[in-house]
């Protein structure tokens, strides 16, 4: 681990912050940047660093996906120095940002952090994976790899490649929070115990448990930042990339239905709700 390159990381959220912190915690030397003080005095140092890690918004808002504060970052990175986009992007962006920003290497290297356990989330990941754009970035992503703590799995794969397997991760969590408020409402209909049904599932080392609890105490649905955007964002893209699957379109369309259902139930999410589909989308 060559504690030598300057790291530079664009964006102080729970995201940014807590990859600063650990790369800080294992001796490199970061720089922070991001529109909150003390972190603006920095922008024009964010060029002198080898490599910059960017984690920004990219929201998902009732005009479609927004990428644009992504791209504004990357032009704060350095002619010749790498750039890794941490934050969730739709499949097929990061080779557009490549071309954007021909003078840097731009990769793609997908975080999974839960807000509450953002810290331990970074420091022991279950994978590191970072996406090249082109070809003979490998020297670049190799070094990305080793730069990030340690993970069981690493590889190194094409942006869109690593892009998908993040939507992959997000999206199939919202499915399988919609799929058990479902199951739920279906035992209650059929006056069974939920708890004792739960217990089992628990149990079961074939089904993923850890959204099948339907009831939480802030309501029910799949609700938080990046569940609400992403269903929206990987969705538009599928009828975008493939009209022709009508069917793959309806059930991506019933599936979010139910979940703003849920949501707009429980009053769980609301003002999330209402920055991916609108204002109206409150009115219950």
């Amino acid at each position: 681990m060559n504690t030598e390159i300057l790291i530079g990381v664009i964006g102080q959220g729970y995201v940014g912050k807590n990859y600063a912190d650990d790369f800080q915690d294992r001796g490199f030397t970061v720089v922070r940047y991001a529109l909150e003080e003390p972190y603006v005095e920095n922008r024009e140092r964010i060029a002198d660093c080898d490599v910059v890690f960017v984690g920004v918004p990219t929201p998902t808002t009732p005009s479609g996906f927004d990428s644009s504060i992504v791209d504004d970052a990357l032009s704060l990175v350095g002619e010749g120095k790498v750039a890794v986009i941490k934050s969730t992007i739709l499949p097929g962006t990061t080779k557009k940002l490549q071309e954007a920003h021909p003078d840097i290497t731009v990769l793609y290297s997908p975080e999974f952090l839960s807000e509450a356990t953002a810290r331990e989330d970074v420091s022991a990941p279950f994978a590191s994976v970072v996406g090249t754009t082109a070809p003979g970035q490998e020297a670049q992503a190799t070094l990305v790899l080793s730069l990030l703590p340690d993970a069981p799995f690493k590889q190194v794969m094409t942006s869109t490649e690593a892009e998908l397997f993040k939507y992959a991760h997000n999206t199939s969590g919202y499915i399988q929070v919609v799929f058990f408020n479902m199951l739920y409402d279906l035992a209650q209909a059929l006056g069974e115990d939920w708890e004792r049904i739960g217990k089992a599932v628990a149990a079961d080392p074939y089904i993923s448990n850890r959204y099948s609890n339907p009831l939480h105490k802030t309501g029910r649905g799949a609700g938080g930042h990046c569940f609400i955007k992403d269903f929206a964002a990987l969705r538009q893209l599928y009828e975008t990339v493939r009209p022709e699957d009508t069917t793959a379109a309806s059930v991506f369309e019933a599936v979010e239905a139910k979940n703003v259902e849920l949501l707009r139930g429980t009053g769980k999410d609301l003002e999330l709700l209402a920055g991916v589909y609108g204002a109206s989308v409150k009115n219950v």
